[in-house]
């Protein structure tokens, strides 16, 4: 059996969780290529990945998924300008695609 490949102990993996109407997805797809994220200017940010889940009858779900240095850098950057830069459009005004509000899950690293 071949070991898991291990990964710094102090990062920190920050995820939304979002539920989109059923044919919306290519625009959620296309409002996140289009916005300005400001994340490359933070410090502690490592990268973003934008991820599908599966469909059910009500909806598609999708994981905004970004990798911090640790969760201090990921908390430092909830407070500041570039996040509230990044964030004044959020979901822009095709309010309806979403269904209810993004779910926030924060995981740190153990091994």
């Amino acid at each position: 059996m071949t070991p898991l490949k291990t990964i710094e102990a102090s990062m920190f993996i920050a995820m939304n969780r979002f539920k989109i109407a059923l044919g919306s997805e290519d625009e959620f797809v296309s409002i996140w290529k289009n916005r300005e994220t400001f994340l490359d200017t933070v410090p502690g940010f490592k990268e973003f990945h934008l991820l599908r889940g599966p469909s059910s009858e009500e909806y598609t779900l999708f994981a905004s998924h970004s990798v911090w240095e640790s969760r201090q850098a990921f908390e430092d950057w909830t407070k500041s300008e570039a996040f509230r830069k990044a964030h004044a459009n959020a979901g822009g005004s095709r309010k309806e695609i979403y269904l209810g509000p993004p779910q926030f899950e924060g995981f740190e690293s153990v091994i």
